[in-house]
């Protein structure tokens, strides 16, 4: 008895069918099996596996986000601030620095002004160090720039008016001048005697000044081998006051010859002792106003 094939179609067996039918082997006249067909199925079967797990993975990683998400939402459910839109929230001056310290912070401090070395010889109560001809005009000799003079005599007095000439005198006793010294420098055949006048006050020094004139002349001092100059010849005369001081020059030729305009060597003889004159002063008030600052 022989097994045929049975007649009508034969149906296709899926093993993830559950009603499909193992079909059978559709093998050669030899009976060995269809290796192509059996190949084929076992790479549908693969494939439908991948498929799955795919599938099954992204529903997991979506269920998992989900439960993420919620845990959030409800974590953050007790802030109000997060529920609240952006107009309701604290503006950024009303939030304090992270810093949570202040900077410190220092009262202003002045330094106190320094003090003005003129006032130390604009009065008498401040002008209180010691003064004289060898004082203000020290030494033997004076350099003012290339040009070399040689002190000749001094004198102080508290007679102002018998150390001027001209209108002078009364210039000084009228502002009650309280003292003049004088001293004389040579250079070559030139001579210039510088007096300085003392008041009580700089606006007694200063009235003396203005009221000062051509005929306002210092006493030229000779001795020492100075020789007697500007008694009788025409000599050039300045007048200037700085603080309580009025300070008078005569310069002139030591051999009696008269001074004109075109003789700047005078001239720059009685600028030199003016200049110098005026320095020291202000150096006096300079010393006396770093000694008040310094106490």
């Amino acid at each position: 008895m022989s097994f045929g094939q049975q007649g009508g179609p034969q149906s296709q067996w899926d093993p993830w069918k559950p009603q499909s039918q193992q079909q059978p082997w559709d093998g050669d006249a030899t009976g060995s099996p269809d290796w192509a067909a059996l190949a084929e199925a076992s790479e549908t079967r693969n494939k439908r596996r991948r498929l799955l797990f795919i599938g099954g993975g992204a529903l997991a990683t979506l269920a998992v986000g989900t439960a993420v998400a919620m845990m959030v939402v409800s974590a953050g459910g007790s802030d109000d601030a997060s529920n609240k839109p952006a107009s309701s929230l604290p503006a950024a001056t009303d939030i304090p620095s992270g810093s949570g310290t202040a900077a410190p912070s220092f009262a202003p401090t002045s330094a106190p002004p320094p003090l003005d070395p003129k006032d130390f010889v604009a009065s008498k109560s401040k002008d209180t160090a010691p003064f004289g001809p060898d004082i203000l005009y020290p030494g033997t000799q004076l350099t003012m720039g290339s040009t070399i003079y040689k002190k000749g005599p001094t004198a102080d007095t508290k007679s102002c008016a018998a150390a001027a000439k001209g209108t002078l005198p009364k210039i000084l006793n009228d502002n009650a001048c309280t003292r003049l010294v004088r001293v004389t420098y040579t250079q070559g055949g030139i001579a210039v005697t510088v007096g300085v006048a003392v008041f009580d006050t700089e606006a007694a020094a200063i009235k003396a000044k203005g009221q000062s004139d051509k005929q306002s002349i210092v006493a030229s001092l000779a001795g020492q081998d100075v020789k007697a100059f500007c008694n009788s010849a025409v000599c050039r005369s300045t007048t200037n006051s700085y603080g309580r001081y009025a300070y008078f020059t005569i310069a002139g030729f030591t051999n009696g010859k008269d001074v004109t305009s075109k003789d700047t060597a005078v001239f720059a003889t009685g600028d030199d002792l003016a200049e110098f004159t005026f320095r020291q002063i202000r150096r006096r008030g300079e010393a006396q106003a770093s000694a008040a600052a310094n106490r």
